[in-house]
């Protein structure tokens, strides 16, 4: 990610038990037919900085996944929703229909489209991100995964990437965000619940 123009960041270290967690997660998925067109989607959301782009490197792993990242998706600080939007008629209807995809990637630096990224017709794909998990997107869900910790664990994380001048940015998109997983109901909705180092909550 770019700084100090960045997006929400999600960076932690896998634990032995975290992977076990990995490992269960994948089976699951496998034992699950296509949800989308002939792809299993897997979608991993929860407020940022909570661990989502570190779980979706591991699942991607033992899952032989693409993955494509919300931060890639949003035109920006404030556009949360237009990510989803994006997510959902670029990416996924196409793969709905049995077409591949193709995504521009946003680029924080110059706050433009950058180059194209393909999304073939595969056997999983991978969406992690703030608002992956919304209803549109989540219709054609084989597995939704809610990752959260505290406000001051994640804010720590972004800052310490992003730097202290991006506080006003961080805090501006925790309301946000906060506001979106509200009227999504996204958490509820989420069939597996993990904390922000990776281990399932009860």
């Amino acid at each position: 990610m770019p700084i100090p123009v960045g997006t929400p960041s999600d960076a932690t270290e896998p634990t032995a038990s975290s992977r076990t967690v990995v490992a269960d997660i994948a089976a699951r998925v496998r034992a699950v037919g296509p949800t989308l067109g002939r792809t299993r989607l897997v979608l991993i959301d929860g407020p940022a900085g909570s661990g989502k782009t570190t779980l979706a490197a591991a699942l991607a792993t033992e899952l032989h996944a693409q993955v494509v990242h919300m931060d890639d998706l949003y035109p920006g600080w404030s556009g949360l929703s237009a990510g989803v939007t994006r997510l959902h008629d670029e990416i996924l209807l196409p793969l709905a229909d049995g077409h591949p995809a193709e995504y521009r990637r946003y680029d924080w630096h110059t706050a433009s489209l950058a180059e194209p990224h393909p999304v073939p017709v595969a056997d999983v794909l991978i969406v992690e991100g703030c608002g992956s998990g919304s209803r549109r997107p989540a219709r054609w869900s084989t597995l939704l995964i809610w990752v959260e910790t505290t406000d001051d664990e994640r804010l720590a994380r972004g800052l310490a990437r992003d730097g202290a001048d991006a506080r006003s940015h961080w805090l501006r998109w925790m309301a946000e965000e906060r506001a979106l997983y509200a009227a999504q109901d996204t958490a509820a909705r989420a069939d597996v619940h993990l904390d922000g180092h990776g281990q399932l909550r009860l």
